[in-house]
């Protein structure tokens, strides 16, 4: 999966969850999601459950900060190093 393509479904399951009939314009690469509100304590969590089941990642196994979650690119970098057919 290239980083596009994982850029692309992370993004869209924001959208889809958090920001669902908002305009999503202002959603980069380097927004930050935790400072704006997009993605609270609550969303944090259901947001790794979802990078568990569609990345294949146990983030059991992984050292991360909320800092690794704040924006579009810092998660997209996150799952690129820890997806098994990437990290290999």
């Amino acid at each position: 999966m290239s980083t596009t393509d994982i850029a692309g479904e992370i993004r869209a399951y924001i959208v889809g969850q958090f920001l669902a009939g908002e305009d999503t314009s202002d959603l980069t690469g380097d927004y930050d999601l935790i400072d704006s509100g997009v993605i609270d304590s609550l969303g944090l969590v259901r947001l790794l459950a979802h990078l568990t089941q569609a990345f294949d990642i146990a983030v059991d196994d992984i050292e991360f900060t909320p800092d690794d979650f704040r924006t579009l690119n810092s998660i997209t970098a996150v799952i690129e190093t820890h997806t098994p057919a990437r990290a290999a």
